[in-house]
Order: C-alpha cells, then structure tokens, then sequence
C-alpha cells in the first residue's frame, strides 16, 4: 500500500513537471522565433543561410524539450498521475523535495545567469553537468548541497568580478570555474571506489559540452557563449590556423 502511494504521488510529480517544462519549452521557442530562420534580407538581399541562423540550436534543443515534457505528461495521465496531482495529497511535499528543487534551482540559476555569460562554455557546461550527476543521482542530502554549493561559487565570482558586459573577456572567473571543476572531479572519483558508475561523468561532462560547442561553432556557425573563453579560443585559434588551412588548400 505505501508502494503504490508513493508511486501516485511520483506521478503526480510526473504531471507538474512536465506543465511546467512544457511552458518552459514554449517560451523560450517563443522568443527564438523573433531569431531569422530563413534568411535576412538586407537591401533585397538574403545575408544568411538557413543553416547559419542562430535559432537552429535553440529550436532543437527546446523543441526537444517540448517532445519529451508531452511525452511525460502522456505517462502521467495515462498512470493517473494528473487525478492524483489533482487532489490535497497530489504532490506529497516533504522536506527532501524541498531540498532536491531548491538545489537544483541554484545550480541552473548560476549557470544560466552567472557562468554562461562570462565564463568559456566547455568549463560551464562541464561543472554543470558534473554537479547534477553527482549531485542528483542518488538524491543524498549531502552531495545536492555539495552540487549547489559548486554552482554558486564560481557563479558568485563571475557576477562581483565581472559583472559589467565590458569586463566579459576576462579569464580570472574561467580559472575560479576551472578550478572548482578539477576538485569536484577528483572528489567524484574519489567517490568511485564504491559507485563504479560515477567513473564516466568526467568523461560524459568533457565530451558533451566539448561536441556541442564544436559543432555550433564550426558545424552550424552559431554564435557561442563566452567565445574569447580560456578553452575555446584555444579550440577556435587551431581550428582556423591550423587544422582549416590543411583542408583549404
């Protein structure tokens, strides 16, 4: 009996999240709409191609968004997720949960507002990725603080040192991120001497962000975040000057 409460009440969850990722998913493919897709025209003349604009990346990964918060929502409702959510004991709110969302909110706040702006991507999205794996993965109390606590650091120090546009290029707040990342990394393989599976997050954070940035950069030619950060413009430096030319020519 407490099995199939607590399952009623993770899809009661199920159905809230996906509401609200779903309006998530749709405001922020609202506002990529504004973005030209299909070509500017400058004096009658087309300026860009399709698969240059800027709101190709956003499209997909919040169109994506979209796909899944619906197919969630689906799961919820066809589990009786939605009636549950519907009643007093919908959610089943208890301290834990407040813990889990307050956490991850102050991870996805200081990335969003405080690193993406001013500090390279790779270091960014590879702290970020690696504090919500380790962090969430198996929902302890500890490591969710830990994960938060990671985030806010390097974000704290990016908004006071560098909060003005103007001071954006400045590399002292990619070290600060780069450094909080390298520890949290040895602390996580350190942690998988007896969770094996934690071995491939430092592979999983370097690799992903890694891609996605080479691909927006070179692949779609999308304008990056931080594009003079520590790591990319290294990236971006022998791409142009030394890899590019051995095809050019």
């Amino acid at each position: 009996m407490e099995a199939d409460r607590e399952v009623a009440q993770l899809r009661a969850r199920d159905f809230w999240a996906s509401l609200g990722l779903i309006g998530l998913s749709l405001f922020f493919l609202w506002k990529t709409s504004a973005i030209p897709l299909f070509g500017d025209q400058l004096g009658g003349v087309s300026n860009i191609q399709w698969y240059e604009s800027a709101a190709i990346v956003p499209f997909g990964i919040f169109g994506g968004l979209l796909v899944l918060s619906l197919i969630l929502l689906a799961n919820a409702i066809r589990s009786g997720g939605a009636a549950q959510a519907l009643t007093a004991a919908g959610l089943g709110w208890d301290g834990s949960e407040a813990l889990r969302f307050t956490c991850i909110a102050v991870c996805l706040a200081a990335y969003i507002a405080g690193l993406v702006p001013r500090v390279d991507f790779i270091l960014a999205s590879g702290l970020l990725i690696t504090a919500l794996i380790f962090g969430f993965h198996a929902s302890r109390p500890g490591r969710m603080v830990l994960a938060s606590i990671a985030m806010a650091l390097p974000a704290a120090y990016a908004l006071l040192a560098n909060l003005p546009r103007s001071a954006w290029n400045a590399h002292d707040d990619d070290l600060v991120a780069l450094a909080v990342w390298v520890l949290l990394t040895l602390y996580v393989m350190w942690q998988s001497r007896t969770e094996p599976l934690l071995r491939v997050v430092p592979i999983v954070a370097l690799a992903a962000p890694l891609i996605l940035v080479c691909a927006m950069a070179f692949g779609f030619r999308q304008n990056v975040p931080a594009r003079t950060g520590l790591i990319f413009k290294q990236i971006e430096y022998h791409y142009y000057v030394t890899l590019r030319p051995l095809w050019a020519d």
